[in-house]
């Protein structure tokens, strides 16, 4: 049976992100986003709550996020949901759910950057190399 793993979101960025260079050369960007979602309660009252998830973009798409990404930007954004265990020694396991990014739109102005709204999509990773790539992140947390 076929399933769908795919996040599409439009959201503003809730700090600037954090760029780092894996032992293997390779960007990764580290960055969060949030949404409000609004609704009304039985008693009819407006209320609202934000949502945030933590992001990581890889390669390419890592470096145009240094670049160009600043906190309070609103992006586009598509990618899958991955959950890593963080296993530390004397700690319980910790699980940390992100968005792993393949595309990324900028919807600010293109006044704001210094080059027009793009988007991009990572080289493809292996499964190994991936799986080497999310351990050496659990030591960013």
């Amino acid at each position: 049976m076929r399933t769908v793993n795919k996040v599409i979101i439009i959201w503003n960025v809730t700090r600037d992100p954090v760029v780092k260079t894996t032992e293997w050369g390779k960007k990764v960007a580290l960055f969060n986003v949030a949404t409000n979602r609004y609704f009304k309660t039985a008693e009819w009252e407006s209320k609202s709550e934000a949502e945030f998830n933590n992001c990581v973009a890889w390669g390419n798409l890592a470096e145009r996020i240094e670049k160009y990404l600043i906190k309070g930007k609103l992006v586009y954004l598509e990618g899958r949901l991955k959950t890593r265990v963080i296993e530390k020694e004397g700690w319980d396991k910790i699980y940390k759910t992100e968005i792993v990014v393949s595309n990324l739109i900028f919807l600010n102005k293109r006044g704001d950057f210094e080059e027009s709204s793009s988007s991009s999509s990572p080289s493809s990773e292996s499964s190994s190399s991936e799986t080497a790539e999310s351990a050496w992140l659990d030591d960013l947390f």
